[in-house]
């Protein structure tokens, strides 16, 4: 079965009629950036507009203050539309999400109406902290996405993406305890943190000559010592790695971990490691999403998509890990910039972007209307 002509033709309306809606609270969004479980405004934002529009709204949600649930509908068929509205720190909205939480309330209004007509219960998630703090791995655990039957959101990008694939991500804390001493007066007596962590990174750099291609170890150091004349007794580190698969991140922890214990064990150091957020898991699309939202993204007159091995990470990967799941990215610079940069800021309230908004939200809703059709004709 497929989603009958006139209720496609009027799931695009609806989201054209929402049209100033969604670009002013697009703007808004832009305008407030507001970072990981800081996204008061925003969420509250969307909530409202939500309700204003007859969802039913619980927020906050899940015991996060920035996530908010909404639903409408009680069809057999459960669609879960997930919105992302953080900014990065010191950079704005330069991923675009205030452009991923206007498509998806735009999908979301679209549907309502039609949602006891089409069989489905639509559920709305607003996800906090994707850049930093793995919100919608954390709403997962909690049991946000219980009960559903496909979830899907769009990302802003510099190329069409379809078939979105991602890395898994695990994060790292380091901290090294050592002793303070004059490093003149009684340097035999110090412990020098600062020289563990610079065992630890030169040991790093060398285990990346034996890496495989697609694992990746990055970080920054945070603190090692305040002063020159004084052996420091504290140095911290914040480090991330990255590979193509969840089941290769514990192998890459442990080989990692390794390292830091070996800038402990040479200095005499006391090494703590901890992981600050959940692992960010690799997204792994659903094909049978993915063959109506091709299909609904061409029908729409978007670029056609490019194939593309894994970029970026998503605690959306881990979504889909649960659940079947799109992730298409959109392309809003034609290339010539792309997210974390600051001009992807600026990029997210351009012409393009807003034509994503708007292609986005009716290329959803007409997904989440196929599959519903497909659902209930089998």
């Amino acid at each position: 079965m497929s989603t009958p002509t006139d209720v496609r033709t009027a799931l695009r309306a609806r989201v054209e009629a929402h049209r100033d809606e969604l670009l002013t609270l697009s703007r808004r969004i832009h305008a407030h950036p507001e970072t990981a479980f800081e996204e008061h405004r925003a969420a509250a934002w969307c909530a409202d507009l939500l309700r204003t529009h007859g969802y039913t709204v619980t927020a906050p949600a899940h015991g996060l203050e920035t996530a908010f649930t909404a639903s409408t509908g009680s069809g057999p068929v459960t669609v879960a539309v997930v919105c992302e509205y953080d900014a990065l720190p010191g950079l704005g909205h330069a991923c675009g999400h205030n452009l991923i939480a206007a498509a998806g309330l735009g999908a979301a209004l679209a549907l309502g109406p039609d949602a006891h007509r089409l069989g489905l219960t639509v559920r709305v998630i607003g996800a906090p902290a994707e850049e930093r703090g793995a919100g919608k791995a954390l709403l997962l655990d909690a049991g946000a996405f219980a009960g559903v039957d496909a979830a899907m959101m769009v990302h802003p990008c510099p190329v069409e993406v379809a078939d979105f694939r991602s890395f898994a991500l695990g994060t790292l804390s380091v901290r090294y305890t050592g002793r303070a001493a004059h490093p003149s007066l009684n340097p035999h007596e110090g412990r020098n943190a600062a020289d563990a962590l610079t065992v630890a990174q030169v040991a790093l750099g060398l285990l990346r000559q034996q890496l495989p291609p697609q694992w990746r170890v990055h970080g920054i150091t945070t603190a090692a010592g305040t002063a020159p004349n004084l052996i420091p007794d504290t140095a911290t580190a914040e480090y991330e790695i990255r590979a193509s698969a969840a089941e290769d991140l514990t192998a890459l922890r442990e080989r990692v971990e390794a390292c830091f214990r070996a800038g402990a064990l040479a200095t005499g150091c006391e090494v703590s490691l901890t992981r600050p957020e959940p692992d960010y898991l690799d997204f792994r699309g659903d094909p049978g999403l993915l063959a109506l939202w091709r299909a609904n993204a061409a029908a729409l007159g978007r670029p056609e998509p490019v194939e593309s091995g894994p970029f970026a990470c998503t605690d959306m990967g881990n979504v889909s890990h649960a659940v079947p799941a799109i992730h298409p990215v959109l392309d809003i610079t034609g290339g010539a910039c792309a997210p974390h940069e600051p001009a992807f800021a600026e990029a997210a309230v351009s012409p393009e972007a807003d034509r994503a908004v708007l292609d986005g939200a009716v290329a959803m809703a007409w997904t989440a209307a196929d599959f519903a059709a497909a659902r209930l004709g089998g």
